[in-house]
């Protein structure tokens, strides 16, 4: 492997974050796919992060690994710069590309993510509570998005940014675990733009044949 490798599986929605940066800028890269029916993959993950998670950047450019998608894709801006500015130039608009990633990352996705994982648990180990207080919690936040986005194209205003790639996968897996299109009707039509997106359109039909693996 050369250049950019991405580690990744096509269904990960951090995985989507970073995808959808990368095509947004038409960036080189070396897809890695990691399959857990491949040891192969599981050992080249682990070579390249010990902590195992995805997804994670190798630069073999510049001998510099790097996971967490937030981090890739600011890195990914500043090293591989083109077309698409993941952060804005000005302070503000900067601060509120930033705050909006954290807010889709920390309070839908994670959510999402809870309700999920518990589904995928035995029977006896299940925490219904949990994942009870995980859909609370984006019920809250879907009205705060709601009331936060209202009058703006993308998540943190007419450019396209880092933070509607957190928003795309947060809001399309929560969406079928907690769904919203009928009460929020902003959050519906933003949604709606997102996958209008080419980016995104071709990050969902690389997904689509593992679509039957999301028990949502």
């Amino acid at each position: 492997m050369a250049g950019l490798t991405l580690f990744y599986h096509p269904l990960s929605s951090y995985c989507w974050k970073v995808l959808i940066a990368l095509y947004e800028n038409g960036t080189a890269f070396t897809p890695y796919q990691l399959d857990h029916d491949r040891p192969e993959s599981s050992a080249a993950l682990r070579a390249a992060w010990p902590m195992e998670r995805f997804p994670v950047l190798r630069d073999d450019s510049h001998d510099v690994t790097l996971p967490e998608s937030s981090a890739i894709i600011e890195y990914l801006s500043v090293r591989y710069p083109g077309g698409f500015a993941a952060i804005p130039a000005g302070f503000d608009d900067a601060m509120e590309a930033r705050v909006m990633d954290r807010l889709f990352d920390n309070h839908v996705m994670t959510g999402m993510q809870t309700v999920v994982f518990n589904s995928l648990r035995p029977d006896d180990a299940k925490d219904e509570y949990g994942a009870d207080q995980a859909r609370a919690m984006l019920r809250k936040t879907y009205a705060m998005l709601e009331e936060r986005i209202a009058g703006r194209t993308w998540a943190a205003g007419e450019a396209f940014t880092l933070a509607d790639c957190a928003a795309m996968p947060s809001l399309w897996y929560a969406d079928k675990v907690a769904p919203f299109r009928g009460d929020h009707p902003v959050l519906a039509a933003y949604l709606d733009r997102l996958e209008a997106r080419p980016s995104v359109q071709r990050v969902l039909k690389e997904a689509e044949p593992y679509f039957a693996l999301f028990p949502g």
